[in-house]
């Protein structure tokens, strides 16, 4: 019987806010494993020698088109799933970003991830995010927007 210790992932993402808007903010959706969609922030795995900075700005642009820059982390977000009969213990580090170019496009995707991207409003983030982890980070996201305007 194998092992159910499982192994570790690290990915990296974060919130982008509008350039244009400062109260919208980039969020994607797409399928999870189970065939569901679900609307989560822009996220992946860091490539070789990255940094979670270098990572979470390389997958927003992949996912969404979107060129930023950090403003602030905000922390990890923890879960676990369960890939291939073996557990995955996954930490995705949060940064708050701000847009410095680009449009909302899927056409940098290599994988195809993203099924929907969309500009939502600040005031509906905590509503619209399908997991509770990302909905509870995204309260210090929302906080930070909220003081900047």
């Amino acid at each position: 019987m194998e092992s159910k210790s499982g192994s570790s992932e690290v990915s990296a993402g974060g919130f982008v806010i509008s350039s244009s808007d400062g109260s919208l903010v980039a969020l994607m959706a797409r399928f999870n494993r189970g065939g569901k969609l679900e609307w989560c922030i822009p996220k992946g795995h860091l490539e070789a020698n990255e940094t979670n900075e270098q990572a979470a700005l390389r997958e927003v642009f992949e996912e969404t088109g979107l060129q930023a820059k950090i403003i602030e982390y905000l922390g990890e977000v923890s879960y676990q799933f369960i890939q291939g009969g073996k557990r995955v213990n996954k930490t995705v580090h949060v940064y708050l970003m701000e847009q410095t170019g680009g449009e909302l496009s899927f056409d940098k995707d290599p994988h195809k991830e993203a099924s929907e991207l969309e500009w939502v409003q600040v005031s509906e983030l905590l509503t619209r995010l399908s997991h509770s982890n990302e909905r509870r980070i995204a309260k210090m996201a929302v906080e930070l927007i909220e003081a900047r305007s």
